[in-house]
């Protein structure tokens, strides 16, 4: 596999998250007695890969062809042995958190997803997960997110470059016409199994009693981002205190906005104000806060407010990238890799290493935490929704 894969350079992003990992079957040879690869010494068992595959698959693995499991394990094997020699290579560097980072950043994550303690305590018990694999996989993440911070830092930008970049992509720096728009939801389906809060509406009467009583609340005064991540029961909302992001007008009538409603936004509501309930083809109810509002499209100069911080964050994050593909190229060299799966391919090609196929068996709680990874579920992971473009019409 190509190790300079863009989604492998982030996988030492600071993520949070850790799963209980497999336990499964019996005879010589199972994933939980089986040593997929070794890092200095450090050994990762395939039993940590097919519980990956596992969640991955969302319990379908058995659906997988013998090819398509040989093909994923050799992934998310390459992306185990990548996350513990930059682990380590930062272990090396002292660059390990303490015990009050660990703690502050799980705090972070969990209030970012909106959880209350209760959530977490919940979803932790769901996915047979400990506090110790939680705090485990949080200090890898800060541990490598480190490492990576300490050799971006030394990046620098010119002024030359700036005016280079602007220069070469004027069309870029515009401000569309469009709006910012807030909203708060509540559905009609039971959603308690999504960890929404304990006011979840369950049916079409629920729902509209409490639109209107939310609306009543923003009348009376109330705040409506706290509203939104105390009663929302849209995630992303709940997230981002309420805010959805800005749209053009064709975004909202593309994505099922009412051609009445997306005229409201475009027409007579200034910035601050807040439609009534409205309710969707969906069955769905939301109430909108105009946040922003552009009705001309304007050309960006480079003296404009932002655009030289915007160029100088993009041509920083570019080099970034390649820092920390350099960064994970050095570290792999100096490691010394044992890729025992991948010999035993070698050695077996017949049936792809030797090893049965995965099945839900791999769901069996054990005692070994997984890499945090984009594709991992997390408690805080959870209540996640869908990004800023998404939009009422498609919940």
């Amino acid at each position: 596999m190509n190790r300079r894969d863009k989604s492998l350079i982030m996988l030492a992003a600071l993520v949070f998250g850790a799963l209980i990992l497999a336990g499964c079957g019996s005879g010589a040879e199972t994933p939980d007695n089986t040593m997929a690869a070794s890092v200095n010494g450090k050994k990762i068992m395939m039993s940590e890969v097919e519980r990956i595959i596992h969640q991955q698959a969302g319990g379908n693995e058995s659906k997988m062809s013998g090819h398509e499991l040989a093909q994923a394990r050799l992934t998310v094997l390459d992306k185990l042995i990548q996350r513990e020699v930059l682990f380590q290579r930062a272990e090396q560097e002292k660059l390990l958190p303490t015990e009050e980072q660990i703690t502050s950043s799980i705090n972070s994550q969990k209030q970012q997803a909106g959880l209350t303690d209760e959530d977490f305590a919940r979803q932790l018990k769901d996915q047979n997960m400990s506090m110790e694999a939680v705090r485990e996989e949080a200090k890898k993440d800060l541990a490598i997110n480190a490492l990576q911070e300490k050799y971006a830092g030394k990046i620098t930008i010119s002024d030359r470059e700036v005016e280079d970049y602007y220069n070469a992509n004027k069309q870029q720096f515009v401000n569309a016409r469009g709006v910012g728009l807030a909203m708060i939801m509540v559905d009609p389906a039971d959603n308690s199994q999504q960890g929404v809060a304990g006011d979840d509406a369950k049916n079409e009467a629920e729902a509209k009693t409490k639109i209107d009583n939310i609306n009543n609340q923003l009348k009376s005064g109330a705040d409506f981002a706290t509203v939104a991540r105390a009663r929302s029961e849209d995630p992303q909302s709940v997230r981002n205190s309420g805010d959805i992001g800005f749209a053009s007008e064709d975004d909202l009538k593309n994505n099922g906005f009412p051609a009445d409603l997306v005229g409201k936004f475009f027409g007579s509501m200034q910035i601050g104000d807040r439609t009534d309930p409205v309710r969707f083809p969906s069955g769905k109810w939301y109430i909108f806060k105009l946040q922003d509002k552009r009705l001309q499209t304007e050309n960006l100069t480079l003296e404009s407010q932002g655009v030289r911080q915007q160029i100088t964050v993009a041509l920083t994050n570019q080099r970034k990238e390649i820092i920390n593909a350099a960064l994970l190229e050095v570290a792999l060299s100096e490691a010394k890799i044992v890729n025992q799966f991948s010999a035993n391919m070698l050695a077996n090609p017949a049936n792809l290493g030797g090893m049965r196929p995965a099945s839900a068996d791999a769901a069996k709680p054990g005692g070994t935490p997984a890499p945090a990874s984009s594709t991992n579920a997390s408690p805080a992971a959870a209540k996640g929704g869908a990004s800023p473009a998404t939009s009422p019409a498609k919940k």
